[in-house]
C-alpha cells in the first residue's frame, strides 16, 4: 500500500469541509499509519475512527481536523491536550503550535505515544501521566485546550486553566453521545458554540466522570 497516496486522497476529501488549510497541511505531514495497530494499518487513511487498544480509539480524521481548526492555533500558542491516546492528535498540534502539553491516564498508551513522537522528531511536546484533577495546572494558563474525551459538563477546572480569549474544544454530554463544544473565555464571560453531535470515550477525573 502506498501510504503517501492514501494520505493525499484523505486530505483531498477533508478539503471539502475544512477551511483552515494549515490544518490540512499539518495532517498531510503526519503519518497516521504509524499510530495505528499493525493489524489495522491498511485502514489508516480511511475517514473513520479506529481502536488502538485498552478500549480507546484514534479519532476520525475529519473530527481531528475540525477540532484542531476550531482551536485557531498559531506558532506562538501553548496548547493543552487531555487524552494523548495514540499521539496522533498530539502530532497535529505540535505541527501548528509553539508548545504542546499533553496528559494521558493510561500508562501503556502514553509510553507508546512517547516512542512514536520521539521517532518523528517532535521536540515541542511535553507528555505527562494524568493526575486525578483535570489538565496540567503547573503550566497554565493555556492559549488553547483540547479534550479528546467526553465530559458530562464543561469542567470549571479547565476553564480556569484557559487564558483570556483562549479557546477550548471539548465533547460534552453522556458517556455514549456528546455535543462538540467550542468554549471561548472572555474577560467577563464564557462563550459556548455547539458544533453538533459526536461520540468520544469518557473523560475520567475530578470535574468529569468517575472510573
Amino acid at each position: 500500500m502506498d501510504f503517501d497516496v492514501a494520505r493525499a486522497r484523505l486530505i483531498h476529501q477533508l478539503d471539502v469541509e475544512i477551511e483552515d488549510k494549515r490544518v490540512l497541511s499539518a495532517m498531510s505531514r503526519v503519518p497516521r499509519h504509524l499510530f495505528i495497530p499493525e493489524e489495522l494499518v491498511y485502514s489508516a487513511y480511511e475517514n473513520i475512527p479506529l481502536p488502538i487498544g485498552l478500549n480507546q480509539t484514534i479519532s476520525q480524521p475529519y473530527i481531528v481536523a475540525l477540532m484542531t481548526e476550531k482551536l485557531e492555533l498559531t506558532m506562538d500558542k501553548k496548547v493543552l491536550e487531555l487524552g494523548t491516546g495514540s499521539g496522533y492528535q498530539t502530532a497535529i498540534l505540535a505541527e501548528l503550535a509553539h508548545r504542546v502539553v499533553t496528559t494521558e491516564r493510561l500508562p501503556g498508551l502514553l509510553e507508546k505515544a512517547k516512542v512514536i513522537l520521539k521517532q518523528l522528531g517532535y521536540q515541542n511536546v511535553e507528555m505527562h501521566l494524568a493526575e486525578e484533577s483535570l489538565g496540567w495546572k503547573a503550566d497554565a494558563p493555556y492559549d488553547a485546550i483540547i479534550s479528546t474525551a467526553g465530559a458530562p459538563k464543561v469542567p470549571n477546572s479547565l476553564i480556569a486553566q484557559l487564558a483570556i480569549e483562549g479557546r477550548m474544544v471539548i465533547p460534552v454530554g453522556s458517556r455514549y453521545d456528546q455535543e462538540l463544544h467550542v468554549i471561548i473565555k472572555h474577560k467577563k464571560d464564557v462563550e459556548v458554540i455547539d458544533l453538533g453531535g459526536c461520540r468520544f470515550v469518557s473523560l475520567i477525573g475530578k470535574d468529569a466522570w468517575e472510573e
